[in-house]
């Protein structure tokens, strides 16, 4: 059996299908996926971290549609990461922190709720985004074990690195009162966001990476939690929190334009998450929804306190609607599956009205 086994991988090796180093073999044309980010994205690494749960949601009735189970998603089931696996015809890409895990060669889910490009974002319960980048860092010297150098760089120059982040970062600006955060002027905080994402993909592209989608902010001020903490306006959104997420989104898509022009074979695809849940929040019977503007699981008005599941630490009080297909978002803050999986299909199949200049698809077959 043994001789057979190896008499096989030479024969599909010579056929240039795979690349194997001893009995470790990858597919020639294998595109993995790394995924950076905050709670959008994380598929359970805060189970793992000492952290609150106000931070974590691996309690009933998170995951009750799906999984039967509370992994750690913050939704009812999926999450854009795992539809874009499944699209791609990879497996769920685990979260990184998960016992056991080392299949590095699929990908690797670096995301944590809460997590902000700031470090002094919910600093000392998450992840920060250059914490998930020294666990990036750590996973290549592994896989240049496994691999060899030059194997692992041509890995990362064929993956894709899937980046949700800046939304705590004004979370907290927006209902934090601590003296973590000075009041800077919003265009200097915005600077301050962006400039360490780029820094995080800089470091990225010198380990090889070229191909990075990135999530624009979502509509933040129309989004259950701020609504319950500041009286929305006429419109049912809270025009200062949309003003400074405008302002960022404008400032990561030239962000994303000037790395394109300063590195060499970057290639990036920057995907319109505010218009997307938008376009759903003010007219949900079109894409199939109730109800847009409360949540399905939590307390207070707009069921906008984060209280679902009872476990949280300020408001425990909380209930949960009959039928989640009928909602766009699940808790206070975060889309439902339903609605998860209408975006992810948009980001991997639409025109460049979604993600541009590429949407994922053409990001994966480049």
């Amino acid at each position: 059996m043994e001789n057979s086994t190896i008499h096989i991988c030479f024969l599909v090796l010579s056929a240039g299908l795979y690349i194997c180093h001893g009995f470790f073999c990858l597919p020639k044309e294998h595109v993995a996926l790394f995924i950076f980010g905050d709670s959008i994205f994380d598929v359970g690494n805060n189970n793992y971290i000492n952290t609150a749960a106000d931070f974590q949601a691996n309690f009933w009735p998170y995951g009750n549609t799906t999984f039967k189970y509370p992994s750690g998603r913050p939704s009812n089931g999926r999450l854009i990461p795992d539809f874009i696996a499944e699209y791609a015809k990879l497996p769920f890409i685990p979260p990184y922190l998960q016992p056991g895990f080392q299949q590095y060669a699929d990908g690797a889910n670096f995301a944590s709720a809460g997590a902000g490009a700031l470090v002094e974002t919910n600093q000392g319960f998450v992840i920060d985004l250059n914490g998930q980048l020294r666990n990036f860092n750590d996973m290549v010297r592994l896989l240049k074990q496994r691999l060899g150098d030059e194997e692992a760089k041509r890995l990362s120059s064929k993956a894709i690195f899937l980046f949700s982040m800046g939304t705590n970062d004004y979370f907290v600006r927006f209902v934090s009162n601590s003296s973590r955060f000075p009041t800077y002027p919003k265009e200097k905080y915005v600077d301050m966001v962006i400039g360490n994402m780029t820094s995080v993909v800089k470091e990225i592209y010198k380990k090889g990476g070229r191909k990075f989608g990135f999530l624009n902010l979502p509509p933040l001020g129309c989004l259950p939690l701020i609504k319950a903490l500041i009286p929305p306006a006429q419109d049912g959104c809270v025009e200062n929190v949309t003003q400074v997420v405008k302002l960022h989104n404008e400032a990561l898509s030239e962000a994303l334009r000037g790395l394109e022009a300063q590195l060499e074979g970057f290639k990036y695809s920057y995907i319109d998450f505010y218009t997307s849940l938008s376009v759903r929040i003010k007219s949900p019977s079109k894409y199939g929804f109730k109800e847009s503007k409360m949540g399905c699981c939590g307390g207070g008005p707009y069921r906008g306190w984060q209280s679902c599941g009872g476990k949280r630490t300020i408001v425990k009080e909380y209930e949960v609607c009959n039928d989640v297909e009928d909602y766009l978002i699940f808790d206070a803050v975060h889309p439902t599956e339903k609605a998860y999986h209408q975006i992810s299909d948009l980001i991997w199949n639409e025109d460049h009205r979604v993600a541009q200049p590429y949407n994922l698809k053409e990001l994966y077959q480049l």
